[in-house]
């Protein structure tokens, strides 16, 4: 080889290694749940400026489906929970289909590859409210792509999590899995329908819930560094709680006969608020072990190579609902605001840098809203706090939060500065009954970010609008000004 052509060669590797490994298995969710959504195009702007060519929607928002045409990142777009019932009839299913996949198949539109029939539909904390809709919608939607000629490019697939399988109490290894007993039928037909179809079968797994649930659970499985007692199955080691998880998926897809089915993460990520052990140094620690594993396609123990992976999630969102946690509302590798929250290096070299933030990004004016000092007649401040928080989101306050080491007027301070960042800064947003008062000091504290929110999209704006008339109306009811 002439010294141009290695120099050519050694060029080319180099650029190919610089874009990454990552390319073809890595995407992300995005989620839309928040009072102030960045604009779609921004968005779709911070996918392409980081490489990233895999997106997993929750529904099929024609604004966020318009910013998405024409980039060629492939897409999984989603039918949510409530509409699985609509989609048990056919005609309402090829509607479905026709409105939110058809209409965009065309040269330059969007790239759809996947549609998500339900989100986690057979959690038990649903008391079984999907449990006979969720596999007849999925027959209806694939049946539908296959009639609309999109079938062998378009599949169908539910995403779900894994508690809908596990392992014996007497026996916790991942050969042992198997699913759950009081779903297997609903399980054994939605295997052999995606197995029918050439579908992947989606699984979500969060290490991070694993600790969470369980205060004895050992914090080093939930990470990949290592572990000094693996669990050994059938002279397998397992350091983590990952690898683990999956591959008991694995072992419960072949107690069924189909052992070999592709399998799609369709999220995992960690939160970085919201949690004692939700915070940016453990995410950094996860993410800094989860990502040279997928860019080598290591795999796991009883299926090595590549896995299609989607990070959960790509911004946080201040309108999930906290009943599983206040986690919920932190789980982006971004902020509100589109900008990165720590290093983290997608192609799994594990460089030291951030990723590319959202451009342009508009903020609103640097005001503040904050406890009155020398405020007196203190007898109505929960009342106040209690409002704001209802309508804003100070899951930083709680225990091991970011915002936790607040004294109480710090905490009314941060209670009162959400609400009136929420409500685009309104004048009658920052009273609370004379207990506050705006101010251009920046009145953060150490950890703690009192943030300035974005300028509102027309949606947010209406949604601001919406709490502020529920406002008025208990003014009007019983003074809070």
């Amino acid at each position: 080889m002439s010294r141009f052509c290695l120099l050519v060669y050694l060029l080319l590797f180099w650029a190919v290694l610089d874009k990454g490994f990552l390319v073809e298995s890595l995407g992300v969710n995005w989620g839309t749940m928040a009072t102030h959504k960045l604009p779609p195009k921004v968005v779709v702007q911070m996918l392409k400026d980081n490489g990233i060519t895999k997106v997993k929607l929750f529904d099929a928002d024609q604004s966020t489906m318009s910013a998405l045409a024409g980039t060629d990142i492939e897409v999984m777009v989603a039918i949510p929970n409530d509409q699985l019932a609509a989609m048990g009839s056919y005609d309402r299913a090829k509607q479905w289909v026709r409105r939110n996949v058809t209409r965009y198949n065309f040269n330059g539109g969007v790239n759809i590859k996947y549609v998500a029939v339900g989100n986690e539909p057979f959690l038990t904390s649903y008391n079984n409210s999907f449990l006979n809709t969720t596999f007849p919608a999925l027959q209806n939607i694939q049946n539908a792509l296959n009639e609309a000629g999109l079938g062998n490019s378009i599949k169908a697939t539910v995403p779900l999590n894994a508690d809908v399988y596990g392992s014996p109490a007497n026996n916790p290894v991942p050969s042992a899995g198997r699913f759950r007993t009081d779903i297997m039928d609903q399980m054994s037909q939605i295997v052999q329908f995606l197995n029918q179809n050439k579908a992947p079968f989606t699984v979500n797994i969060y290490p991070f819930l694993s600790l969470y649930a369980n205060e004895h659970f050992p914090v080093d499985y939930a990470f990949f560094d290592g572990v000094s007692n693996p669990i050994v199955d059938n002279g397998i080691p397992y350091t983590n709680v990952f690898d683990a998880n999956f591959d008991t998926l694995v072992s419960s897809l072949k107690a069924l006969g189909y052992g070999d089915m592709t399998i799609i993460v369709g999220e995992v990520g960690w939160p970085t608020d919201g949690d004692t052990n939700a915070n940016i140094n453990f995410a950094l620690r996860f993410y800094r072990g989860l990502l040279p594993k997928l860019a080598g396609n290591r795999g796991t123990p009883i299926r090595p190579g590549y896995i299609e992976v989607y990070l959960f999630g790509l911004i946080d969102e201040d309108l999930k609902s906290i009943a599983p946690g206040n986690f919920e509302r932190h789980w982006g590798i971004f902020r509100y605001d589109g900008q990165p929250k720590f290093p983290m290096d997608l192609t799994g070299q594990q460089l030291d840098k951030y990723l590319v933030g959202a451009q342009n990004v508009k903020y609103q004016p640097k005001k503040w809203c904050r406890l009155r000092p020398g405020a007196k007649d203190l007898s109505k401040l929960g009342e106040n706090i209690n409002f704001a928080c209802t309508f804003a989101d100070c899951t930083a306050l709680g225990y091991g939060s970011s915002c936790n080491g607040l004294d109480a007027n710090g905490n009314a301070s941060f209670a009162f500065n959400m609400y009136f960042q929420v409500q685009n800064q309104r004048d009658l947003s920052c009273n609370f009954q004379g207990l506050a008062e705006v101010t251009g000091e920046n009145i953060s504290q150490a950890n703690c970010n009192f943030t300035i929110q974005i300028e509102a999209t027309s949606s947010s704006s209406k949604l601001s609008q919406a709490s502020l008339a529920i406002f008025l109306a208990a003014f009007v009811v019983a003074p809070l000004l």
